[in-house]
């Protein structure tokens, strides 16, 4: 039965921004996609704009990836249709500005279940199909999870614990020739700023990259077997400068930038 059926790219998040961007890299590549997301009128944008480029038209899971048994959910959805992963793309998440104690404790808690908790689930899932696709796993951190952050501190925790688990799992699953990669962009224009609560302008112009430059980068990464992937070379710069700096010094630099754009 698992030999009939069709390898697909599973994308978490994919109805905008960086998700968005990443479909159609994928589609543009050959890959047939299943695409998950809450919001179902913007996924099924995003699997018409695709379809209208000549690709394979993505099957579109309304779901929310954070509940708890989401990952069982999905391969019972990719079963159903003859389908199973050959990569898995984990890219829901989101963020918010602001000081720990003074944002909603609910929903930082609900933060880490989905940047965290649900990561690691559907990582962890759908490893014996991986393995024998010679597939690979395409997780979503951020530059911000190579260091502290206070004014964004959960937010930044979570890119910490998807940097360092992306890491192990590569190491554990590269001799079973599954690809684990890191995809770690810095300022992004989407809509995922401000909804974070993050002002325009709130990053220098010359440290933004666009969604689909990072999908470019973030594909081809995982296609070469690249632990880390950090587009912009200015970008690259900045976990080694903040490695290289007192942590002091590190954290009175980004309170500092956060409270100057209201965190």
């Amino acid at each position: 039965m698992n030999g009939e059926r069709r390898p697909v790219a599973v994308i978490t998040g994919a109805s905008s921004g960086i998700g968005a961007a990443l479909a159609h890299e994928f589609a543009a590549h050959g890959h047939e996609l299943v695409l998950i997301a809450r919001r179902e009128q913007a996924l099924t944008g995003v699997a018409d704009a695709i379809a209208a480029k000549g690709h394979a038209r993505p099957t579109v899971l309304r779901m929310d990836v954070a509940r708890v048994d989401a990952a069982r959910d999905i391969a019972e959805a990719l079963a159903r249709r003859g389908l199973e992963p050959e990569t898995v793309v984990n890219n829901a998440g989101f963020a918010r500005l602001g000081p720990a104690d003074k944002l909603d404790r609910a929903e930082q808690l609900a933060m880490i279940d989905l940047n965290v908790r649900a990561l690691t689930d559907i990582s962890l899932a759908f490893i014996d199909t991986l393995e024998r696709r010679k597939g690979g796993i395409l997780n979503v951190a951020s530059i911000s999870g190579f260091f502290p952050g206070p004014g964004m501190a959960v937010y930044y925790a979570t890119k910490a614990y998807v940097v360092s688990f992306s890491e192990a799992l590569h190491a554990e699953l590269k001799p079973r020739g599954v690809r684990v990669t890191a995809l770690c962009p810095g300022p992004v224009p989407t809509e995922f700023q401000a909804r974070a609560g993050i002002p325009p302008g709130a990053f220098p112009s010359f440290l933004a990259r666009s969604a689909e430059q990072v999908a470019k980068e973030g594909y081809s990464g995982l296609k070469e077997g690249r632990l880390i992937v950090i587009p912009g070379l200015l970008n690259k710069m900045v976990p080694l400068l903040m490695r290289l700096a007192p942590q002091s010094l590190v954290l009175q630099l980004v309170h500092a930038h956060q409270k100057a754009r209201g965190g």
